[in-house]
């Protein structure tokens, strides 16, 4: 039954018989065939087919969901065993928003010291794919925006506020300041992150209410990109504090706080709400609450959030 639950996750993950088929190790009909067993055992219509997957029938939605919540207890069930044996050990896959990459050291640094035999994949994904990814069991936990827009069924621990500065040259408009308003910066010509990222959303909706239109003369979704071209002393762009602070500045690249209003976003952990949690899983969340009592104290008991 398990490896038929994994079908239809595969299945939802990549939208297409011959790649669900794929990533199980198996063969397209060897798939199909599971997937029609479990069709008859419950005795519904799970997937909507014709030349080409056409989607999950209203059933097989909700047996998607079940499939996920099995076949993740399954998975924590086989870690918790394994540690029980051999200590903590394995692989954590971590996805980040691109502003929140470099404060991923913050966690996997001292978690390393505590637990060597564990290694880590850190890929940098929007925060609609964070969740995604999260969904479909394939990362276990992601760092991404908590209270700007809507997460699903996850357990959170909220690690710092992100607040906005203006990187830009000495001798560029505004360079002499101390301090900016969003309206002021409205006025410039900037580089951002492209309109998939939600930090350009939040960044567009400041704009837009100190009465500017967001038109930035160049967009990536890479902040190396981003820097690199505030770098040259031509360019501007706006970054989280700490990201710009990580980055570290040069001759030509000042950081200015944007004021009015002073804009604050939560960024944090986010993972599968599920107890028990896996080993891996729980200690990550343990690292993530000591980060979280250096970088913003008042966060840690704050009771708007569903802290894991």
């Amino acid at each position: 039954m398990l490896d038929r639950l994994e079908f239809i996750i595969a299945l939802a993950r990549e939208r297409h018989f011959g790649r669900a088929a794929e990533a199980c190790g198996v063969s397209q009909p060897t798939l199909s065939s599971g997937i029609k067993q479990l069709e008859g055992a419950l005795g519904v219509l799970l997937v909507q087919r014709g030349s080409r997957f056409l989607g999950f029938t209203p059933e097989g939605e909700r047996v998607l969901d079940w499939a996920r919540r099995i076949v993740g207890d399954a998975r924590a069930m086989r870690q918790e065993v394994e540690a029980l044996k051999t200590g903590l050990a394995g692989h954590l896959r971590i996805a980040a928003i691109p502003t929140a990459l470099a404060m991923v050291a913050g966690l996997t640094t001292p978690y390393r010291a505590r637990h060597p035999n564990v290694r880590f994949t850190i890929i940098s994904r929007t925060s609609v794919e964070v969740l995604t990814l999260l969904e479909n069991l394939e990362i276990d936990a992601g760092i991404t925006y908590l209270d700007n827009e809507p997460l699903g069924r996850v357990s959170t621990v909220p690690l710092y506020r992100e607040r906005y500065h203006l990187l830009t040259a000495p001798d560029a408009q505004f360079g002499d300041r101390d301090r900016v308003t969003w309206a002021e910066v409205a006025q410039l010509p900037l580089c951002l992150l492209t309109p998939d990222m939600q930090n350009r959303r939040i960044i567009d909706g400041l704009l837009r209410s100190a009465g500017g239109t967001p038109s930035p003369t160049l967009e990536s979704n890479s902040i190396v990109v981003l820097f690199a071209h505030v770098r040259t002393g031509r360019w501007a762009t706006i970054m989280p504090t700490k990201l710009a602070d990580t980055l570290g500045l040069t001759d030509t690249v000042k950081s200015i706080p944007i004021m009015e209003p002073d804009a604050l976003h939560t960024v944090g952990l986010v993972v599968p709400h599920r107890e028990p949690m896996t080993p891996q899983t729980a200690a990550l969340v343990s690292e993530a609450r000591h980060l979280a009592q250096t970088l913003a104290p008042d966060l840690v008991d704050d009771p708007s959030y569903q802290c894991a």
